[in-house]
Formats: C-alpha cells, structure tokens, sequence
C-alpha cells in the first residue's frame, strides 16, 4: 500500500482536521451500505477535530443554498418556542426559507448571520456569537449549540446536476465558505483551482452569488488564495499565505502540508465565528447601496495574524507594553489600525469582568481613517455612538466621562493628549500611532518649517512625525497605564528601539512585519521600482546613443540641462515634458481604461504654484478635456498676491480627493501633501521635482502602488520621472524597508541590440514571422491567427533546435530581459525603433510558451523570476511613441520684453510686466483684453490714486500705518468707481468678489510701492 497523494486525500485530510472523522474512516466502520448507521454518524463529533459535524450532498437544498438537516435541527434544538408561533401558516418551512433566501439577497448573510431572522412575532438567531471573556458561561454554552459542518462533494448546482464543488463549509445550515481542492503531486495547483472558479463555476447559482458565501478559497498543498466575489473570468483572487523568507508563499510545516494552518487555526469554529463578528464587514460608498454595489472584505492572513496577536499579547500580558507593527505601505494598515481599534476596547483579562483597556486612543491625521473608524463601528458594536475627537486631555476626559470608548486625535495634539493620560492614572487605554501619514494633510510639515524658518525645502515629512512622536515619549516617561501600537511602512532606528521587541542579542525588531518584498510579489501591491527613470538616467540613456548611426539624436536633452532647477523657465520646460509625456504616454493609450492619473511633486508651495500655472495653460493649449488640481497647505503669497489651494482650486480643501478621482481632474501638483497615507489606486504616474529621502521617499513613491483589478492596472502601467533625485539615492532610501529588490542604474538602451542579436543567433524565430506576426496583431485578428506563428517558434526551442537546458534557459532570459527593460524606455525614449517594438511584442507571446527545465531549477525560477516584471505587456498599442520634447524652447533665455540695464539699486523696467502677469495667472484668465489693454488698465488706476489730492497727505506721509492702509484702499476704490463706464466688468469683479479686490488692490499697491517716476515711464503720450 503506497502514500495517497491525490485530491481526495487532501479532501480527508481536512475533513478529518475539521471534525475528527473523514468520510473514508466512517464507511471502513460501518459499510457504505449501511444508510442508517452512516446517517448516525453524520452526527459524529470529537474533541480530536475542531468541533465540525459531517454533512452530505444529499441534504442539500439547491434552491436556497442550506443544508436542510443542519438547519432545521439548529433550530428545533435551540428555538423550538420561535419555531411553535410559524407553524400555525400554511407551508410554513416554506416560508421561513423564502423570507431568508429574501434577506440574503437584500443584505447578504454576514448581517443576516449576525441579526438573525424576524417573520411575524417570531425571532430566530442564525448564530450565537463567541463570547469576549469567561465571566458569562451562558454565552460559551449558547455558541457550543452553534452547528458547524463540512461537506464534501457538494453538488451544489441547479441549471447542472452534476457539478460539484470539492468541499463546503456551513453554520447552523447556511452556507458559509467553499474550497475548490488541488493537489501539486498531481500536477495541479492553485491556478487550475481559481481557473475553475473563474471558468468551470456560473456565479448565477444561488451558492456562488455575491454576497451568499463569505468566501471562496482556492487551495493545494502549498498555498491559498480567496475570493469574496465570484465574476467569471474577472474574479479577482487574493493571496492568503503566511509568507515565507518575507517573500510569498508558505513556510515548510514539519507537521503535515504547508497550508495546513488553513483548516488548524482559520476554520476552526471559534476563529470562523471571530471573523464573521469582527473583521468580515460588507461595505458601500452610500449607506443604502443595494447589495451588488457593495464589496465583501475578508481579512488577508497578514491582517488577521496581526490582530490577533496583538489582542492575545495585550489580553495576557495587560498593560503598560509597546508594539511596532511594520507593514508595507499600500498593505491595508487602515483596515488593520480600525479592527484593532475596535476590538482592544472588548479584550478582558481572564477571569475579570473590567477590560483591559478603557478607551483606545488613535492618533492620526488620515479623514480617511476617521471614516472608516466610525463605519466599521457601526458594523460591528451594538452601541454606536463611541467615537469622539480630542484635542485636549480636558476633552480626553470630557469624552471618557460621556462613555466614549474610541478617541481620534491628531499628531499635533498627541502631546496634549499623553499629558490627559498621565492625569488620569486610573484608566488604561490603547494608543494606537498612524504616525507613517500625517504628511497627508501637511500640517505637521508646515508647522515644522514655521519653527525653523522658511529655508527648509527638503524636509522629511515622515522622519518629522516620528521624531514628534519620540520627543514627546522622551519628555513624557511612559505610565504603566497605557500601551502604545505604533504600524508604520518604514521605522527609523529610534522608532524601531522605542516600539519594538528587543532580542536576545541586543537587536529591535518589529512586532509584526509585513514586507514590501511579500506584498509586492503577492501581486497585493505593484513594484514602483521596475520603471524608476531619473532624469540623470534619462539623459544618460540619450547620451549612450549618440554616436550610433540607427537612431535620431534630439536636442532637447542638451537644452534641458541649460538651466538652473527652479528657475521659472525651467518649471516650465519641466512642466512641458510632464503634459506631453502624460497626455501622449497616458492618455492617448487610455491607460487604465482611460481613467489613469499622474502626480506633480514639488519642492515648496511657491514652485507648486508655478508648475500648476503652467500645467493649467498646457493642458488648455492642447485641449486636453482634463484640469489640474493644486494641493498644499495655508496660505502662500507670490508675486505679491496671496494664493490659498481652495481659492487657485475653485472648491474647498476637503473636497480635492474626491474631485481628484472624478474624470475631470487627472494631474494633482503638491507641494508637502498627499505625499503619504493617500490611497488613490488610480494614480500611474509620478514626476518629482523635490529631494526625496529616507522614509519619505519610500511613502512618496509608493503612492503608485496600489493594484485597481477593475481598471486592470500593473507595474508596466507605473512610471516614475525624477528631476531632481539620482537611481542610487532612491535605492539607499528602499533598500532599508525593501529587503528583495535591487534597482539598477540608468538603463543604457544599447543593451537591448546585443540582446537582439543574442537571441536572433540562436534561430528560435525567423524575422519574416515577426513581421507577420506584428501585422496579424496589430490588423487585431482573431488570436487563432496568431497561435500557429508562435507555436511553429515555440517547437523549434522546445524540440527542434535540441537545445540544451542551459541554451534554452538562457534564451528565455535573455527574451524576458529584452521584454522588461524595452518596456521601461519605451515611453520615454525620443526616437523610434520599430524593430525593437515589433521584437517585444512577438516575445510578450512567445515567452509563455518556451519550456525550460534545469537541474538548478529554484536558483534558475528566482533569477527568472527577478527580471519578469513586465510578463503581460503594455496597454499601448502604437508603434510610435514619442516625449513631445522637440517641441521645447530650452535653449532661450528668459522671455523679457523690456529692455534692460536698469541700475540694480532702482527697480527693473519690467516690474510692470510681472505684475499683471503675476495678476493675470489668477484673475484675468477670462477677459478678452491683450497685454497691452491690461497694462493700461492698472496704469490708469494708479495715475488715478497718485493724482488724489489726498495721496500724499493721507496715504505717503501717513504715520499710522493702519490709517494709511484703509485711506489707500478708499483712494483705489474711487478710481476703481471712476474708471466704471469704460471698464465695466472691471468694476462689476472689483465691487462684487472680495477675493478680488484684495488680489487687486495688492497688485496697484505693489505698482505704487515703485514711485511716480517710474509709472510716468509707462505712460505713453496717448494715455494721458
């Protein structure tokens, strides 16, 4: 008798992890034709399982998805009562499952679940919860009268009798999650299980309709993936592994497979029902959404492992401990920072009936978080009202006296807070530090720069948080009254020795680690770094090509670096290459169906201005359809004229993440906003002009890594362009917090012609089917067109050709590292190959079906895996891609239409000149009037006030200053009044729009400030 290593013996083994017993053990005790003894013991349970009972196929009802036998003697053994006052109705069963099978499909059935069912005066509860403590032995007896059973072989389907699905999990007969088995020793896997659910399983089936299960997991040996939502060939599945070598993937298990911790520690009946109550949550964008606009979250196993240790460690070791929780940027750490919010408010000490925490105090700055704080209460506490804000610890105590049990401050207010926490010694609390975000809303940034002055542009606004965070822990000996959970991406040494666990050895280490290497290469998050560009590099790959006499040379990369960075001339060429690149680059190729966005980061508020100024008149120059959003933080004045976001914007603050992610608006310029914490999975592209270092480069950067499945965004979408930084800073800045990943230097394109010839020397493929090839797929005929030229190619590396592994495998490197790195310099390259694009994407097809095999096949899979990073090509479908930069006026000088030689101790000729300009950014973008016309009008308007009587007596020899404002601005006003009849829209914004008016009397006050002598310079004979 040999091992069994097929599907079903998975299926055992789980079923006899899950309730003591498999199906095999049972028939060997009583016959498979023993109906009678077989059905008995479907009742069989054991302490040597996790408390499940054997269900059958037999009992299954198709058309409401439950297991009749488990429901109804559910509820004959608990609610016989609740059951007597229905069956006085007709067909009453049967009107208990329809008005179920109504709710289900109203609410789904984690709220079903959870309220349980009311028809007429009868109540019945579908699930007693898990108890929080031991004090209540009600309660632990109630959740034992809970029916778990596991069914395998379901045949689940009504249109078709004979499918089933590997196995079903169900909770007092409705069902709760299915599990599509795969065995690798039998040459399937996880992918041949999520391709049955995407191919094999119609989501219109009452068992597999959105909301009816909570989960769909796809499972082998090895590793597990899920689901919430079965859509055929869009299903999008998740990984639920536990990470190996902070990579994917699952380590060995001495004790059995390496997903065994599925059905050991997740499926258990305690830690199922936990889920259900207290991390499983149906979410909408209004609160009435009908069920299929709403989105069913399940926890990743990173999550849930976090939580729970966290809750554990408090709940046995009490108060007055430290937590670092390092979780990679893009991870979920909002949906983690709000279930451990939650649930450390219901953590008792064992044996005691008080908490062990009072209140959990969540510092943050994210308006995101506070949403989704005070929604997943609602969701998951019977008392609703427990959320409050705190400024103060006289509001700290305010909102504990008033019953409030979750408390969310900010960052600046922290201090204030630990002083309110020291006064009140009588209490504990949790304190939960989202301090890796507060750069979001700018605030702590621009406080940091009024303390030290204006001179700081290259802040940290991460490092700045942290340090907030520390010096006031330094100032501020920790009480034995509160412990703190400190989740950031990217923990500085200090962070790492104040929160975290010291070793053996001397070393800090996190609490919990969730690495970017895992997130990224379990596709939760994109790799920002495969197409990292600085604009060294860019220029460094124009200038590797220069001598080659195939390619055009352009000239603009030599004007580029004729000018100094910040220089308005330079913001705008910048600005130039940043609309051409993303209007041509982005938006023609829709990207993202359309809908991709692009990012301006900036050094400070007055050079994001500039770069707005000039964005906003590209983007109407070439007609884009688009706008651009300005974000920054206070008030600003340039140029002599105060700027604030919500006056350049239109709309007010708290609304740009909203009109940001409307097609309306696609480029948003920041300047120390939005840099962290921002979650706009949208985002494509970034262009940098501003020092990023250390952990704010990492948050900066890594807000194009969210993944959008609906817009079907992938790291070949994403694209970095870097003005100021170098490849090598950017590495010293991941390197830290991005254990897996190397970036290499500026990409010299010359490497993709020794590719080329590599790789046509070895005869897989003739040119002449490259070219069909292109033509068939650029014609978009049907794919079996395609197949028979990449098949014939295919055959000859696989077995024609009698490569050797080595050749072979060298090949197919060789072909992904041409793939990858043309996929990378494609979008920005100024000249056109045509071979090199027809080259890759021929090998985009071809690649998938090269087969290798190597007797060093784990270093041959890693060294494969590091250059697949482009494995299914680019949405753009152009032959000709170009960066629009012959088009740029580098070269010139500044445009100055005055004269100059003006000696410097008297003002510039010009002054005239910048200020309308300065004025006409914000305020005469609607008029008609030229140049000339506009100078005329502030002309007349001075000569006006300067000829006032009064001017000199009431306004320049004044020696109250507030007087002489307020006489200033009447004098102006008078003029404003006198000039009415030729410049009567002048006068209606003037009279009508104080914003206005204060933008215009500060420009004629900066005209006034350079004296009478120099206005009478403008004044040409015919003006006066």
């Amino acid at each position: 008798m040999v091992s069994q290593t097929n599907e079903q013996a998975l299926e055992a083994s789980i079923e006899k992890a899950l309730s003591g017993i498999s199906r095999e053990a049972l028939i060997d005790q009583v016959g498979n034709n023993d109906a009678i003894a077989l059905a008995k013991a479907a009742q069989y349970r054991t302490a040597a399982g996790h408390g499940y009972q054997l269900g059958w196929s037999s009992d299954y009802d198709r058309e409401f998805a439950i297991d009749r036998e488990k429901f109804w003697g559910f509820l004959n053994a608990t609610q016989a009562d609740e059951l007597a006052k229905l069956k006085d109705q007709p067909n009453w069963q049967r009107l208990v499952l329809e008005h179920l099978n109504k709710r289900i499909k109203k609410h789904g059935i984690l709220k079903t679940l959870k309220n349980g069912l009311s028809i007429n005066d009868a109540h019945l509860t579908l699930l007693y919860s898990a108890p929080y403590n031991d004090i209540n032995p009600e309660v632990a007896d109630n959740f034992e009268r809970n029916v778990f059973s596991v069914t395998r072989q379901l045949y689940y389907s009504q249109a078709n009798p004979n499918l089933s699905i590997d196995m079903a999990l169900f909770i007092n007969g409705l069902a709760i999650a299915t599990l599509e088995l795969k065995n690798a020793w039998t040459s399937q896997t996880t992918y041949h299980a999520m391709k049955q659910y995407r191919e094999d399983r119609d989501p219109n089936d009452p068992l597999l309709q959105f909301g009816r299960c909570l989960v769909h997991f796809a499972v082998d040996t090895d590793e597990v993936y899920m689901t919430t939502c079965l859509a055929g060939k869009k299903t999008v599945f998740l990984p639920f592994n536990k990470g190996y070598n902070h990579g994917k993937g699952n380590p060995p298990n001495p004790g059995g497979h390496r997903t065994a911790y599925l059905w050991q520690e997740i499926l258990t009946r305690y830690s199922l029902t936990n889920i259900i109550e207290h991390f499983a949550k149906l979410v909408g964008e209004k609160p009435n959404d009908p069920l299929h606009r709403r989105t069913l979250f399940f926890p990743r196993y990173h999550q849930l492992e976090v939580i729970r240790k966290l809750l554990d460690h408090a709940r046995d070791h009490g108060v007055g401990h430290t937590y670092l929780i390092q979780h990679s940027a893009g991870s979920g750490k909002s949906n983690s920072i709000t279930w451990a919010s939650y649930q450390l408010i219901e953590q008792y000490k064992p044996g005691s009936h008080h908490p062990v925490f009072d209140s959990v105090v969540v510092v943050t700055d994210r308006r995101v978080l506070d949403k989704q704080l005070k929604n997943n209460i609602k969701l998951f506490s019977e008392v609703k009202n427990i959320v409050a804000h705190a400024d103060s610890s006289q509001d700290l105590k305010k909102a504990l006296e008033s019953g409030k049990k979750i408390i969310i401050t900010t960052i600046q207010k922290f201090p204030f807070i630990v002083d309110g926490i020291d006064d009140l010694s009588d209490k504990h609390f949790a304190v939960i530090i989202d301090e890796a975000h507060s750069s979001q809303s700018g605030s702590a940034a621009d406080n940091l720069n009024r303390s030290l002055g204006e001179g700081s542009e290259y802040d940290d606004g991460e490092d700045e948080v942290q340090d907030k965070i520390l010096e006031t822990m330094r100032r501020r000996k920790m009480r034995g009254n509160a412990s703190y959970f400190a989740f950031t991406a990217t923990p500085k040494n200090a962070t790492l020795e104040r929160f975290g666990e010291q070793q053996a050895d001397g070393t800090f280490k996190p609490f919990h680690l969730y690495s970017m290497k895992q997130a990224i290469e379990e596709d939760f998050i994109l790799d920002v770094l495969a197409s990292y560009t600085t604009y060294q590099s860019y220029y460094e790959i124009e200038k590797s090509i220069q001598d080659n006499p195939l390619f055009d040379n352009t000239k603009a990369q030599k004007k580029l670096r004729a000018y100094v960075e910040g220089h308005k001339e330079t913001i705008a060429i910048k600005a130039e290459i940043m609309v051409s690149h993303f209007i041509d680059h982005v938006v023609k190729p829709k990207k993202l169906k359309g809908k991709a966005k692009g990012m301006v980061v900036t050094r400070n508020i007055e050079t994001a201005i500039h770069y707005y100024q000039k964005i906003r008149d590209l983007l109407k120059e070439r007609k884009a359809g688009f706008k651009a959003v300005i974000a920054f933080s206070g008030k600003k004045t340039v140029d002599g004229i105060e700027y604030t976001e919500e006056g350049i914007n239109g709309f007010p603050s708290k609304d740009i993440e909203d009109r940001f992610d409307s097609d309306d608006y696609r480029l948003l310029v920041v300047a120390n906003k939005y840099l962290t914490g921002f979650d706009q999975p949208k985002l494509t592209t970034m262009y940098v002009d501003k020092k990023l270092q250390g952990v704010l480069a990492v948050q900066a950067v890594s807000r194009l890594n969210r993944c959008n499945h609906k817009l079907g965004k992938r790291t070949e979408d994403i694209f970095v362009l870097d003005f100021f930084n170098t490849t090598d800073a950017i590495k010293k800045a991941f390197d830290p917090f991005y254990t897996a990943t190397s970036l290499s230097s500026a990409t010299d394109v010359n490497v993709l012609h020794e590719l080329k010839e590599s790789l046509d020397e070895v005869g897989v493929y003739e040119w002449h089917e490259v070219e069909q090839f292109n033509e068939l797929f650029f014609k978009s005929v049907p794919a079996e067109q395609l197949s028979p030229i990449i098949d014939t190619c295919a055959e000859r590396f696989n077995s024609e050709l009698e490569l050797d592994d080595d050749a072979k495998a060298d090949f197919k490197i060789k072909a992904k590292q041409f793939v990858k790195i043309y996929a990378q310099v494609a979008c920005i390259l100024s000249f056109d190959n045509i071979t090199w694009e027809k080259l890759h994407w021929f090998l985009k097809f071809l690649i998938p079906k090269l087969k290798i095999k190597d007797k060093d096949k784990d270093v041959l899979d890693e060294l494969l895996e590091s250059v697949d990073l482009s494995t299914y090509g680019l949405e753009r479908t152009k032959l000709r891609e170009e960066i629009g930069l012959d088009r740029s006026e580098s070269e010139l000088d500044p445009q100055n239409p005055n004269p100059r030689g003006v000696p410097p101790d008297e003002p510039e000729v010009d002054t005239l000149d910048e200020i309308i300009q300065a004025f006409n950014e914000r305020w005469f973008q609607g008029w008609d009037a030229t140049p000339e016309e506009q100078r005329v009008k502030f002309i007349n308007i001075a000569k006006h006030v300067m000829d006032d009587p009064s001017y000199e007596t009431q306004v320049v020899n004044n020696p109250d200053k507030q007087n002489s404002q307020l006489a200033l601005e009447k004098l102006i006003q008078n003029a404003v009044s006198k000039e009415r009849r030729r410049e009567l829209d002048l006068y209606k914004s003037y009279a009508q729009d104080p914003e206005f008016k204060r933008a215009f009397d500060a420009s004629i006050v900066r005209l006034l400030s350079q004296g009478n002598e120099l206005i009478e310079r403008f004044i040409k004979p015919n003006e006066i």
